[in-house]
């Protein structure tokens, strides 16, 4: 029952128009004056930022904001993956024999998230993440290993949220959601990261250079809050054991090391 009145009330709710005008306002210069009160319903460190608050001409500008490069030292050790994104670890552990992985209650399809089954097939067996990023979080996502970029692809349309409620009641958000597939041969191991479109704006901005990552390196960012899903084969990554469900981590940080 709730689960049917949650989705009802996002599909009335969540339509073109309503993007429309959210995209509009948070583009526009009127909505500079929500930004110091954004930063303290969320709890943000403005000093993180790579410039100040006033230099910011938007809210869509503070939200996809850089950081200066010193505060998120990326792990050099090339045998380690590490967290694309700033964000909570909402679930991982092993993709079952059938494919599937379970998030919030909801079993999700490894073929259904990346559409093409022969490229599915590598992760039967293999580990996943899925990464929550809040509205507080840096939004920017960079590059968890070094490689060549394999296949880059878009799928789905209709988003709904990605938070606990989405999760739990929404119709798949993670493998229905629109998303963007990028597939990743680090010379031993071919990884897929899935960035995962957010209720209401949706978006997702690639940078142009996408044929080969150095890890650590900016590769896109998200316009609003949203989830990465991280794939791997079965036999290439172990986790780390400080990576447990609900922690915080951030860019840079060690999440597995590549077998």
């Amino acid at each position: 029952m709730k689960r049917d009145l949650y989705q009802r009330f996002i599909e009335l709710t969540n339509r073109p128009s309503t993007s429309s005008l959210l995209k509009t306002f948070t583009t526009s210069k009127a909505s500079k004056w929500i930004i110091p009160s954004y930063i303290k319903t969320f709890r943000i460190d403005p000093t993180l930022a790579s410039k100040s608050v006033g230099e910011f001409e938007t809210l869509h500008d503070f939200f996809t904001r850089q950081l200066q490069p010193q505060v998120r030292p990326v792990d050099q050790n090339p045998k380690t993956f590490v967290s694309p994104v700033d964000a909570k670890v909402e679930s991982f552990g092993e993709i079952t024999e059938h494919g599937t992985f379970s998030v919030k209650g909801q079993d999700y399809s490894v073929e259904r998230l990346l559409v093409r089954p022969e490229i599915a097939a590598s992760y039967i067996g293999g580990q996943y993440m899925v990464l929550y990023l809040s509205p507080a979080d840096y939004h920017r996502i960079h590059a968890p290993a070094s490689g060549n970029v394999q296949e880059q692809y878009k799928s789905g349309g209709f988003s709904y949220p990605v938070n606990q409620l989405g999760l739990k009641y929404g119709k798949n958000p993670i493998s229905d959601n629109f998303r963007v597939v990028s597939i990743v041969d680090t010379g031993e191991h071919d990884f897929a990261v899935i960035k995962v479109g957010a209720m209401f704006v949706n978006s997702i901005e690639l940078l142009p250079t996408q044929d080969e990552w150095t890890k650590g390196q900016e590769v896109g960012y998200f316009a609003f809050g949203s989830t990465v899903v991280v794939l791997s084969p079965k036999d290439a990554l172990e986790w780390r054991p400080s990576v447990q469900a609900g922690n915080k981590v951030q860019v840079g940080e060690p999440l597995a090391d590549m077998l």
